[in-house]
């Protein structure tokens, strides 16, 4: 998919991992990564397994394939740079918790409505009976969910699948109570990024995790003029800027 392309902007010895969200692009993530590319920072955005194709890709894959592709992006710029840095949006919030609590050598952490839990009463009514029968085979598709963004002109130029694989929801729900469990292992400074009003990660989020990390150093930067997808709605200039303190804070 044009817009979903992994990138590599190579300049100074600091390096920034950044990972975009489920069922999105590496097109979410790109506008930050040259932001920070300017300040002298060199970015990678990997796009992860089943993203970036077709949604039946995705079909295919579950949320340890995903951390695989993170896993090893972030391997890959640690052999370029002196210092790293890891950056996600949603899911990829998600994965860099995970990061966060298996990789010590990272200097921080940059969450963008970062999941650990979903409230939604379809998905809590359904789980059990999804997990159970053999409706998924059916019910393979839900809507999309990659588009909630308050800027309308971003929401023309987004990248993401129209729809949602079922199984692949629930692997995601598996990752998130998987990372929740941990978050205390996490002791390197962190700092999240939540808009008030997100229709996709409830806000509360932010707080649960804020709570159950280690971190001593730790911080949230709540938003109030975006919905999900942090990095290209209105309040994008805020989350560059705040990124970049961080990094610069954490040299």
């Amino acid at each position: 998919m044009p817009g979903a392309e992994p990138f590599l902007i190579k300049k100074g010895p600091v390096g920034c991992l950044l990972i975009h969200g489920f069922t999105g692009a590496t097109h979410e993530m790109k506008e930050l990564g040259e932001y920070l590319a300017e300040r002298d920072i060199t970015v990678m955005g990997p796009c992860l397994a089943g993203h970036g194709t077709r949604v039946e890709d995705l079909n295919e894959t579950r949320w340890p394939d995903w951390y695989v592709s993170a896993r090893t992006a972030l391997d890959e710029l640690k052999g370029m740079c002196e210092t790293v840095f890891v950056g996600g949006l949603s899911m990829g919030g998600l994965q860099t918790l995970h990061l966060a609590t298996h990789d010590r050598d990272v200097r921080g952490f940059m969450c963008y409505a970062a999941p650990v839990y979903v409230r939604n009463w379809k998905l809590q009514l359904f789980e059990p009976i999804m997990r159970n029968t053999p409706i998924m085979k059916v019910y393979r598709y839900d809507k999309g969910i990659a588009e909630d963004i308050k800027n309308q002109e971003a929401i023309k130029t987004h990248v993401s699948y129209k729809k949602t694989p079922t199984a692949c929801v629930l692997s995601l729900v598996d990752y998130m109570n998987h990372v929740k469990a941990d978050l205390g292992e996490i002791k390197a400074p962190i700092i999240l990024f939540q808009a008030r009003e997100d229709h996709t990660v409830h806000p509360g989020n932010a707080d649960v995790i804020f709570k159950g990390v280690g971190s001593k150093d730790k911080e949230v930067v709540w938003l109030d003029n975006s919905y999900h997808v942090l990095p290209v709605d209105n309040d994008k200039q805020t989350v560059f800027e705040k990124s970049y303190e961080f990094i610069q804070k954490h040299l």
